[in-house]
């Protein structure tokens, strides 16, 4: 296991991470062009869809296959459940809906950079685990914004929400000083935010930002991001374009790669700290929730996959999905679908805490124990 702590913090990549990391902390003038970060990121989902479909095309939709995505399904659906019943216990029950449609989700930057990893030590995972992150992407917002409606209701026969929280959340409240909806770009408007053409209840053909979004908007929002569509759409034609298709596009999808992802975690490491400023609004129990839920959500994973008889590389990758949190797609829907749930919290966590936790212990973590198991 130290081996692989270490073998994974001298990563190129990773150590790029910690060096924007340490130059966001002394606060230096370094800064990366927003659109230079936005095509890094879909430089990513493009890549990691496109291998992703050539892998699924060559060993095809097997017993594994449908094992990881019934797994990964079901870990989407109970994750923001359960979580949410713990959480609304101890923070106002918006936040807690927000914060359990962020751990149900997934990061596809911490999968990218654990598929290197798992690669790296000859432990391949199936191009089916790209499909499982597609997946995973949707049912937590979905499952978050149902669960606030719920609240919403219910609040509306007791007269507030204090009953669902011991403390009340703000009637607005704008996004933590990083906004999440710039990182990758899907449209003219931001995700889970109404476009142009589309009229506002108020008649006046001007959107309401202060207004939650309805559940029908957040369905289409939540399987229409683009994002999640250029990943799709790349898994498809990966899987499409053959073993020719593969040789043409390889400088593409694995020359540059790693250098490209480097680039990528500089860039989110200058964003972690630039997060960690807003911490002070986490508090010491979120704080708490951020470094040890990520171990939880893996382990369950790995029990869930190991009954399944799943091999290292895909229990690795499985267990990484369940443990990320989404700091792209979830707080961009989130923001405008619960706006009464804090942005400081629910974002600040996934990125300022857990991603960091994930890239250094995590993921060398759960290959460790994907390799007890399967040993």
């Amino acid at each position: 296991m130290d081996a692989d702590v270490l073998k994974n913090l001298t990563d190129p990549a990773v150590l790029f991470f910690f060096l924007g990391l340490v130059i966001g902390l002394i606060r230096s003038n370094l800064e990366i062009p927003p659109a230079i970060a936005k095509f890094l990121s879909l430089y990513l989902l493009m890549a990691l869809g496109f291998k992703g479909g050539q892998a699924l095309s060559d060993a095809g939709v097997g017993g594994d296959a449908v094992k990881v995505l019934v797994a990964a399904m079901l870990l989407a659906l109970v994750i923001p459940a359960v979580w949410f019943g713990v959480l609304r216990r101890r923070i106002n029950a918006f936040d807690a809906a927000a914060i359990a449609a962020t751990y149900g989700s997934v990061s596809a930057v911490t999968f990218v950079t654990a598929s290197q990893f798992v690669a790296g030590r000859g432990d391949p995972a199936g191009g089916y685990l790209t499909v499982a992150l597609v997946i995973m992407e949707s049912p937590a917002i979905i499952m978050a914004v149902l669960l606030a409606t719920w609240v919403r209701s219910r609040a509306a026969t007791t007269g507030g929400v204090g009953a669902y929280g011991v403390e009340k959340a703000p009637a607005t409240i704008g996004l933590a000083s990083i906004d999440a909806a710039t990182l990758v770009p899907e449209a003219a408007h931001r995700s889970g935010q109404r476009g142009p053409d589309e009229v506002a209840a108020d008649g006046n053909g001007h959107g309401a930002p202060g207004a939650p979004l309805s559940v029908k908007e957040v369905l289409r929002e939540a399987f229409t991001d683009g994002a999640h569509l250029l990943l799709i759409g790349s898994l498809v034609v990966g899987a499409v374009s053959g073993e020719a298709g593969g040789r043409a596009m390889e400088p593409f999808t694995s020359g540059i790669f790693k250098g490209l992802l480097a680039f990528f975690l500089l860039e989110m490491g200058l964003l972690v700290a630039r997060q960690l400023r807003e911490v002070r609004d986490v508090g010491p129990f979120l704080i708490g929730f951020g470094i040890v839920v990520p171990f939880v959500n893996g382990a369950a994973a790995m029990a869930l996959g190991s009954l399944l008889g799943l091999g290292v590389g895909d229990l690795t990758l499985l267990a990484v999905l369940a443990a990320s949190g989404s700091y792209i797609v979830v707080p961009a829907v989130v923001r405008y679908a619960i706006p009464e749930a804090r942005p400081s919290r629910y974002f600040t966590l996934a990125l300022g805490i857990t991603f960091p936790v994930n890239i250094a212990i995590g993921i060398p973590l759960y290959s460790a124990v994907a390799h007890a198991l399967a040993g």
